[in-house]
C-alpha cells in the first residue's frame, strides 16, 4: 500500500481490506469517513478500530500482530492477588460509564496527552446508550479511583482504554472483569497493541488473520448479558 486509503462520510461505506493496512505506522489502514456507532461497530467487528488525536482526521488502525488476552490465561501477580484480598476496593460494572471514559480522557500523570477526542467520547457513550460499549468501575470509600471501557459484540470484549487515581485500581478493575468474562463465557479480549502492562496480565500476540478468523467465529455468538449492569456501584460523590 503506498498511499492512505480515504473513506466516504457515507454510513455505509465499506472499509478496505485490512490486509492492505501499511507497516509504518503499523496497522494505519484508512482516513476520514464517519463516526458513528453503526460505522465504529463495523469497524471492529472487522477488526479495524478508530484512534487519532484532536485536530487530525479519523484515523482507522488494524495492526499486525495484535495483542489478545484469552480470559483463561489470566495471570494476576502476586503483588495484586495481595491488593484483591486487602478487599479496599470495590469494583462495579456499568454504573459510571460516562465518568470512566471522561477519566481515561484525562492527560497522563507522565506528561502525555489524549487520543480521546469530544467526538469519540460522545459516539462511546451513544454506544453505551445502546448496550455495546461498557465501563468497569473501581471505588474506595464510595470514590471513583479506576476503570475502563470497551465494545462487547457476540462473545469479544474490545477493551480500549483504563484510568487510576490510586495505586493498582486500574489492574484491579481488568482483573476482576477478565474473571467475570470468563465465567460469563466470553472466549476473545482485544487488547490491540501490546504493552508490558497488558503482557504481566498474560496478553500475547497473534497474527492478524488468525484474529480476524476468531473474530469471524466468536462475534457471531450470542451476546451474554453478564456481567453487564449486575452490581450495585456504593454510594459515591463523582454525581
Amino acid at each position: 500500500m503506498t498511499r492512505l486509503h480515504w473513506l466516504d462520510t457515507q454510513d455505509d461505506a465499506p472499509f478496505p481490506d485490512v490486509a492492505l493496512a501499511l507497516r509504518e505506522p503499523d496497522g494505519l489502514l484508512a482516513a476520514g469517513g464517519s463516526l458513528t456507532p453503526r460505522r465504529v461497530l463495523k469497524a471492529y467487528r472487522l477488526g479495524i478500530f478508530p484512534w487519532y488525536s484532536a485536530g487530525q482526521p479519523i484515523l482507522w488502525w488494524s495492526p499486525d500482530p495484535r495483542a489478545v488476552l484469552y480470559p483463561q490465561a489470566l495471570h494476576i501477580s502476586r503483588s495484586l492477588a495481595k491488593t484483591l484480598r486487602k478487599d479496599d476496593y470495590t469494583v462495579s460494572f456499568d454504573q459510571a460509564f460516562a465518568e470512566v471514559i471522561r477519566q481515561c480522557a484525562q492527560p497522563r500523570a507522565d506528561g502525555g496527552g489524549t487520543w480521546l477526542t469530544d467526538e469519540m467520547i460522545e459516539v462511546y457513550c451513544r454506544l453505551h446508550q445502546l448496550g455495546h460499549a461498557h465501563s468497569v468501575e473501581t471505588w474506595h470509600q464510595g470514590m471513583l479511583v479506576g476503570g475502563l471501557y470497551g465494545i462487547a459484540i457476540g462473545r469479544v470484549f474490545f477493551g480500549e482504554s483504563m484510568f487510576s487515581r490510586r495505586r493498582d485500581a486500574s489492574k484491579a478493575a481488568f482483573a476482576r472483569a477478565v474473571i467475570q468474562l470468563r465465567e460469563c463465557g466470553y472466549r476473545l479480549i482485544d487488547c490491540q497493541v501490546a504493552s508490558n502492562h497488558l503482557t504481566h496480565f498474560g496478553a500475547t500476540l497473534i497474527p492478524r488473520r488468525e484474529f480476524i478468523s476468531q473474530l469471524d467465529q466468536w462475534c457471531g455468538q450470542t451476546a451474554p448479558s453478564a456481567p453487564w449492569r449486575t452490581t450495585a456501584a456504593p454510594d459515591s460523590r463523582h454525581e
